[in-house]
């Protein structure tokens, strides 16, 4: 199935997982400290990260700003903490899933799968796209301007290549906050606008002068070809 790491410092869940999640044909490595788990991904990444944010070392929110840092593994968040603005802020921060203890093995294992299905789908079903100067490869994970290589964050690349998939297209921010947030529920328009600027910043041009980038007031963005546009 998949190799997976439990970070987790309660041991009776810790143990709970493992032997249930083993039991399904998963391969998992247990840890109980945040430190632990940065390391170990570092050494070698696990395919998904399933994530508890109360750690004894340090916050798991911290710990998942290091692993967004060093790639793009999945990430699931288990945890007691049940506020609309914890789990809205754990998804912005790159989350890609978030369960509410208590929960099942069978429910995480469905979240595990289905992270899963969107990764391999992505992977797959995504060919290299160019759109002017751009260029963006779904599988390195690689992006380029005018054949400089861009440094973008996770959610900004998704933002990106959301946007080269549907370029001359109008794309609403609820679209988008569905498609790389993965937010189903609305209010959270202002994520998109910081994620706009930060790309058109990195992208070398702003709201006001538009060069790939440009707002449609009132209904969304669209990306379009700088040569092309008129």
């Amino acid at each position: 199935m998949a190799h997976l790491m439990v970070v987790e410092d309660d041991d009776a869940i810790r143990r709970a997982l493992t032997r249930g999640l083993g039991e399904l044909g998963h391969v998992v490595t247990s840890v109980a400290k945040g430190a632990d788990a940065i390391a170990a991904v570092a050494a070698s990444p696990a395919e998904v990260v399933v994530l508890d944010l109360g750690l004894p070392d340090m916050d798991g929110e911290a710990v998942l700003g290091v692993i967004r840092a060093l790639g793009d593994t999945p990430v699931i968040v288990a945890t007691a903490r049940d506020h609309d603005s914890d789990i809205v802020r754990l998804l912005d921060a790159g989350a890609d899933d978030y369960l509410v203890k208590p929960f099942s093995v069978a429910q995480i294992d469905a979240r595990i799968r289905a992270v899963l299905r969107r990764t391999a789908a992505a992977v797959d079903a995504n060919p290299t796209l160019t759109v002017g100067g751009l260029c963006l490869d779904p599988r390195s994970r690689e992006a380029t301007l005018d054949g400089t290589p861009l440094e973008l964050s996770r959610l900004e690349f998704d933002l990106l290549q959301v946007l080269m998939q549907r370029a001359g297209e109008v794309v609403s921010k609820p679209t988008l906050l569905a498609e790389v947030w993965r937010q189903p529920w609305g209010g959270a328009d202002r994520t998109v606008d910081v994620h706009l600027s930060w790309l058109r910043r990195k992208l070398g041009e702003t709201a006001a002068a538009p060069r790939y980038l440009v707002s449609v007031r009132g209904v969304g963005v669209k990306l379009v070809d700088p040569g092309t546009a008129s």
